[in-house]
């Protein structure tokens, strides 16, 4: 797949996004989807522009919760504890905790994402974050990765590439979808 055709893909998706969607059936989707993951380390994401919301979820999850910091470009994000105080920004228009707040390994990652398809591929942004710190976190113990979108966002097919990391489950304001089943 070239560039040029995540590209299309991802406007596609993001242009579908804005439609929106239901965002108490996702809280609640979302919610269900935690709960056998109490006491987990759990990393949400700060929504930006019209980003499916993880907020009300993660308050609602039973275990620490943490949030992703761009440290660098083209390299794994950090994540700091967050206990609801305020946020900094970010580069690429993010917010995330203060660098005095301490890094947590997350066992649960919420995943935000552009676009996605029922076999657990997603497009994101471009910046590939999430696939190397997916890599990553796999690589040195089990991490579950979830995908939170609008129903709207699923595309019928992404072409996973050798470095895409699939998702382990996708939760929408429709329904949870697990890629494996």
């Amino acid at each position: 797949m070239t560039d040029l055709d995540k590209a299309a893909l991802r406007a596609r998706a993001l242009a579908a996004r804005a439609a929106g969607g239901d965002g108490d059936a996702l809280t609640r989707h979302l919610t269900a989807a935690l709960a056998p993951h109490r006491g987990k380390v759990l990393s949400g994401y700060w929504p930006m522009r019209d980003e499916a919301d993880p907020r009300p979820a993660m308050e609602a999850h039973d275990g620490p919760l943490c949030l992703p910091v761009v440290t660098a470009k083209a390299v794994p994000l950090v994540f700091r504890r967050w206990q609801g105080e305020a946020l900094v920004p970010g580069p690429f228009g993010t917010s995330h905790p203060a660098d005095s707040q301490p890094i947590l390994f997350p066992q649960v990652l919420i995943v935000p994402l552009a676009g996605f398809d029922s076999q657990g591929n997603r497009i994101g942004y471009g910046g590939g974050y999430y696939d190397r710190t997916l890599q990553l976190l796999r690589e040195t113990g089990q991490v579950h990765a979830i995908g939170l979108a609008f129903a709207v966002q699923e595309l019928p097919a992404i072409p996973a590439e050798p470095f895409d990391q699939p998702l382990d489950l996708i939760v929408t304001d429709r329904e949870t979808i697990r890629p494996a089943d």
